[in-house]
């Protein structure tokens, strides 16, 4: 028996409950579609565990740091892992419970559980359940990439989802992929007192940035006791007494390393293979993300992709962005589109990467005639205070329009302070016009006007 809604909403991600919510508000009949756990990447496996294991993995460098602000601890600092895990569960928990009855409040809206498959343009399948709508959203999210690598099915990898269930310390955690995922729990699991190589097969790490942060960053880590294995082209596994044996054929170092255990962290794949979108004749890439328009709209009209299947971004507030616009365009009347967007995002080492706009390696590819400016964080009265002072600011504008192109803050909190420029960027304004703000001292963004009153062309 065929039941009918006015939308169906597919994933329940983080785009996905606030459109569906926002639809069944608005008076439409919704069916939103989930075969897990509500919350999707952020909530279960993503920035809300993993945010809360660096937390954890701060506290634990402070500790040991105590001496250092005059505070004498007269035992050890020891790691209580279960006691770390059961933390980060709990706080899973909580948001998606809370997620879950701020969803049954909602008039108009129906949970379905299950796998969901289109049979149709307007027709979707879930268990028994045929499901049809004039309006569809997909928001499956992604999921760690598994790459086929000499050996790798030969030993037990783990990903970012799985080492969360980890309960016990790795003793040589090995990370392959030196960007994102791979350095913050690197860099959290040092902490915490594993042992930790960091394998990347491109020349630097977070290769997307400019060489400066890229570099500043690898000092930062091995300053912390990681190892940093760049250029490593050939990447293969094999089983070993004490774990995992992984080869790599690097410039420089040894050709092989000795683990406890594997974290594959070598990018993500949407999760587009199930869904028979064929059947529906959406369109997707060669990686498999659904190609959208800049309204969201896929190939099929009446089907709508958003967050992280649609290749537009990767982040949490990109997703959430995403429902923004789909709801503005089709609730509110209005004509939003994703290149409106300013693109920014963190990098939760400690200290943290604030980037917003473009790098400069990128502007200069693009042929802007640029202004910039850098200011090390030893110059942020905050950062001299806390003794926190590794890493600096940079900024770069254009010449002529005198906008801000782009921005890094690598710093103590460099992923806070850097939002005045994305603000500024966002208002499409000039930065002459924020050269004589008057920010409140001691903060890290007092020294955003010093950084932009030196910019100067190069």
């Amino acid at each position: 028996m065929m039941e009918n809604y006015d939308v169906i909403v597919i994933g329940a991600g983080q785009a996905g409950p606030s459109l569906a919510v926002r639809f069944a508000e608005a008076g439409y009949r919704v069916a939103l579609i989930e075969r897990h756990h509500v919350g999707g990447t952020c909530v279960n496996t993503g920035c809300m565990p993993t945010k809360t294991l660096v937390a954890s993995a701060r506290v634990a460098h402070l500790a040991k740091r105590a001496g250092d602000f005059g505070v004498l601890v007269d035992h050890a600092v020891k790691i209580d892992m279960p006691r770390v895990s059961a933390r980060a569960r709990k706080v899973v928990a909580n948001a998606r419970n809370g997620l879950e009855t701020w969803l049954s409040q909602a008039n108009r809206l129906k949970i379905i559980r299950g796998h969901a498959r289109f049979i149709g343009q307007k027709e979707v399948q879930v268990g028994d359940h045929v499901l049809s709508a004039p309006r569809i959203f997909i928001n499956v999210g992604g999921r760690a990439r598994y790459p086929d690598l000499p050996g790798i099915s030969e030993v037990d990898c783990l990903t970012n989802t799985s080492i969360l269930a980890l309960d016990q310390l790795p003793q040589h955690l090995i990370v392959i992929g030196g960007s994102y995922i791979g350095l913050e729990f690197a860099q959290m699991y040092r902490r915490f007192g594993a042992k930790v190589t960091v394998i990347e097969k491109g020349p630097a790490l977070i290769g997307r940035e400019d060489d400066d942060v890229s570099e500043a960053i690898r000092l930062i880590l091995e300053e912390e006791g990681i190892s940093c294995r760049l250029n490593a082209n050939c990447i293969s596994f094999r089983r070993h007494s004490e774990g995992v044996q992984v080869g790599l054929d690097c410039d420089t170092g040894s050709k092989e390393v000795t683990g406890s255990h594997v974290l594959l962290a070598m990018g993500r794949v949407p999760n587009t293979d199930d869904l028979g979108i064929d059947v529906a004749g959406v369109a997707v890439d060669a990686r498999g993300y659904i190609i959208v328009d800049d309204t969201l709209a896929t190939v099929v009209p009446g089907i709508w992709a958003l967050g992280d299947c649609n290749g537009k971004g990767a982040f949490t507030h990109t997703a959430y962005n995403d429902f923004e616009i789909v709801a503005a365009n089709l609730i509110d009347g209005e004509s939003r589109r994703v290149s409106d967007r300013v693109r920014g995002y963190a990098l939760y080492i400690d200290p943290p990467l604030g980037r917003v706009g473009l790098t400069e390696r990128e502007a200069r590819e693009k042929g802007w005639k640029l202004l910039r400016s850098i200011r090390p964080m030893t110059r942020v009265g905050r950062a001299v205070e806390r003794d926190e002072t590794r890493g600096f600011m940079k900024v770069i504008a254009d010449a002529e329009s005198k906008r801000i192109l782009g921005a890094a803050i690598l710093g103590i909190e460099g992923d806070e302070a850097i939002h005045g420029i994305v603000d500024a960027m966002s208002a499409e304004i000039p930065y002459l016009e924020l050269e004589w703000a008057v920010p409140i001292h001691p903060t890290v963004s007092e020294l955003i006007p010093t950084l932009l009153r030196g910019l100067t062309a190069t």
